[in-house]
C-alpha cells in the first residue's frame, strides 16, 4: 500500500489478513515473527497456529461477532489467539491476566464472552466462577488443554469475509472512574493508525525488533509490540514476566532491539539503574505514552543512552497515538505534532476553539476512532461527537503546531484563583536531586482553600522534614510561589494502575 495521510481499505477487509496472512503471501513466511520465553516462531508458524485457534474456537460454537476474552501472558499463544479470533469474524476483548479473580465475573458478563482463552494459572483461579458465566461455551488454557483443543485442530482456515466496518476488538479504557468501558473498534481502525503512525512516524521496517514494557492486553502495546511489527514483517520480543530495567537491558542486548515501547516510570528506572555508560545499541527509538514525559527525564535518558524518545498521546477511543514527536524533531516537554491522517482542536469552556497558547480541552478525529462504548449510551454521546472524540485532557498548542499537555480536567488545581497544572509542578520537583518520583494533587488548608500537595518518593537520602523544606524551597525558586507545594508527603511508592498510570484518585482519597 502506498503511504498516504488518509489511507482507505476495501469493503471486504479482515485485519488478520492485513497484519498476518499478507506477510506470508509477500514471501516473508520464514522470517521470525515472534520470540518469546520458549522459542522463536516464523510468520508461517504463527499463521498456522492462528488458524488452529480459529478452528478450535469455531468447534466450540464461537461464531461471527461473538466476543472472546483473552487473559494470556505475552507469548506466541497470545499472538495466535488474537489473530485466530479475528479470522473467524469474532471479536477480541483483552484483559490483564494478573487481575484479582474477583474482577473476572464483570468482564465475562460485560463482554458476554463465548470463550475464554487464558493462562493455566488464571484458569485455576477463575474456575469456581465460570458456572455463573451462562454464555460461556468453553475455556482454552495455554499450558493446560491447549494441545487437545488447538493442537488437534486443522491448520487450514479461510478467513471469514468481514467488512472493514465490522466490529473487531474492544479496547478497555483505563477506568479512571468506575468500571472500565469497552471502546468498540472496527477492522479498519487498526490498519488506519498503522499506516499513519507506525509507518509514517515510527518508520517501522522489516529489520526492526520490538521490545515492550506494557503488556499486550493494553492497546498501547497491542499496537507497538504486535500489530506494528507484524504490519511490516518485523520481529517482536515477548516475555511473560513484568518488565524491569535489568530484564529490558538483557533482552535488548540479546535480541538487538531497535524499538522500545515504554512509559515514563520505566524510563526513569532505566536511567537510575544505568549508573553510568550503558549501551542500548542498536536501539533507534524509544516510544513513551500513558503519561506526559517530563523534559528533565527526557534529557537524562538522552544523555544516558543517546536514543530519542518520541512522546505522544493516544487513547483507547482512537486506538493509538495520534499526536507525537518525530525522529530528529523532538521538542522536550511537548507531545509533538499531529500524526498524518488526524486532526485536533483545543476547545474552551464556551465551546469555541481557543487561540494558540491558551489551555482548553483536546478534541481529536481520525478514522481509527471507536464507534461507541459498549452499554454506555450517555457516555458515548458525551465523548463521541460526530467525527470528533472529546478527550477530557487539557492541552495548549503553540504557533508551530506543537501540543503541550496541561493535565486532566479533573486534575487541575485552582490556587488563589489561578489554574495550576500538576505536571508543571511535577517537572520542577523531578529536577531536585533527591526526588525519584512524584505526583501533585490539591488539598484544602484550614481556611478551605486549595493548595498543592506533593507526594514524593525520595532518592539517595532518607525522608525528613528538612528534605521536605528543601524541596519546597527548590520549587519556590523555579516556579511562581503560588505553584510551589505547601506540603510534601513522602511515600515508598506511588499507586499505579495495571497500565502504569498514577492513580491520583487514591492519593486524593
Amino acid at each position: 500500500m502506498i503511504l498516504t495521510p488518509t489511507p482507505t481499505f476495501p469493503d471486504s477487509f479482515n485485519m488478520a489478513h492485513y497484519f498476518l496472512d499478507a506477510r506470508v503471501e509477500e514471501g516473508r513466511g520464514d522470517h521470525v515473527a515472534v520470540i518469546d520465553d520458549h522459542g522463536q516462531y516464523t510468520y508461517r508458524q504463527v499463521q498456522a497456529l492462528a488458524n488452529q485457534v480459529g478452528n478450535a474456537l469455531a468447534a466450540m460454537g464461537v461464531g461471527v461477532e461473538d466476543r472472546v476474552l483473552i487473559g494470556l501472558s505475552d507469548s506466541v499463544e497470545f499472538a495466535a489467539t488474537f489473530f485466530g479470533v479475528l479470522k473467524i469474524g469474532a471479536v477480541v476483548a483483552m484483559v490483564n491476566p494478573e487481575l484479582p479473580e474477583g474482577d473476572y465475573p464483570h468482564y465475562l458478563d460485560y463482554t458476554r464472552a463465548r470463550a475464554l482463552v487464558c493462562d493455566r494459572a488464571l484458569a485455576d483461579r477463575v474456575r469456581p466462577l465460570l458456572d455463573a458465566a451462562k454464555l460461556l461455551r468453553g475455556v482454552i488454557t495455554a499450558g493446560g488443554n491447549w494441545s487437545e483443543t488447538v493442537g488437534r485442530a486443522s491448520a487450514s482456515l479461510t478467513n471469514f469475509p468481514t467488512s472493514q466496518d465490522d466490529p473487531s476488538v474492544w479496547l478497555f479504557t483505563s477506568g479512571s472512574t468506575g468500571k472500565p468501558k469497552g471502546a468498540v473498534h472496527l477492522h479498519r481502525d487498526f490498519a488506519y493508525n498503522t499506516e499513519c503512525y507506525a509507518k509514517q512516524v515510527l518508520k517501522m521496517r522489516p529489520e526492526d525488533v520490538t521490545l515492550g514494557v506494557p503488556k499486550l492486553f493494553f492497546g498501547y502495546a497491542t499496537g507497538t509490540n504486535l500489530m506494528f511489527p507484524f504490519a511490516v514483517g518485523a520481529t517482536t520480543v515477548l516475555f511473560a514476566e513484568r518488565a524491569t530495567p535489568e530484564n529490558l537491558f538483557e533482552r535488548s542486548a540479546r535480541h538487538g532491539a531497535t524499538v522500545l515501547t515504554s512509559v515514563p516510570t520505566m524510563i526513569n528506572k532505566m536511567v537510575q539503574t544505568a549508573g553510568g555508560p550503558r549501551s542500548l545499541t542498536p536501539l533507534r527509538v524509544c516510544i513513551s505514552a500513558g503519561e506526559a514525559l517530563p523534559p528533565e527525564l527526557y534529557h537524562r535518558w538522552k544523555e544516558s543512552f543517546d536514543v530519542e524518545i518520541l512522546d505522544g498521546i493516544g487513547s483507547a477511543e482512537l486506538f493509538h497515538i495520534y499526536i507525537s514527536n518525530r525522529l530528529g524533531e523532538v521538542r522536550p516537554g511537548s507531545l509533538g505534532r499531529l500524526v498524518p491522517g488526524y486532526e485536533a482542536k483545543i476547545v474552551g469552556a464556551d465551546g469555541n476553539v481557543v487561540p494558540d497558547g491558551e489551555v482548553g480541552t483536546l478534541w481529536a478525529k481520525g478514522d481509527s476512532a471507536a464507534v461507541c462504548y459498549w452499554q454506555a449510551r450517555d457516555k458515548s454521546k458525551e465523548v463521541f461527537r460526530g467525527e470528533w472524540v472529546v478527550s477530557g485532557d487539557l492541552f495548549r498548542r503553540d504557533g508551530e503546531g506543537f501540543f503541550y499537555y496541561a493535565g486532566r480536567a479533573d486534575d487541575m488545581l485552582k490556587v488563589g484563583g489561578i489554574w495550576v497544572s500538576p505536571m508543571e509542578v511535577e517537572s520542577c520537583l523531578l529536577r531536585h536531586p533527591h526526588v525519584l518520583e512524584t505526583a501533585v494533587i490539591g488539598y484544602e488548608d484550614d481556611d478551605g482553600l486549595v493548595k498543592p500537595l506533593a507526594y514524593v518518593v525520595a532518592k539517595g537520602v532518607a525522608a525528613s522534614e528538612t528534605l521536605a523544606a528543601e524541596i519546597i524551597e527548590h520549587c519556590k525558586r523555579e516556579l511562581a510561589h503560588y505553584k510551589a507545594p505547601r506540603k510534601v508527603q513522602f511515600v515508598e511508592a506511588l499507586p499505579r494502575s495495571d497500565r502504569g498510570k498514577i492513580l491520583r484518585r487514591e492519593l486524593r482519597s
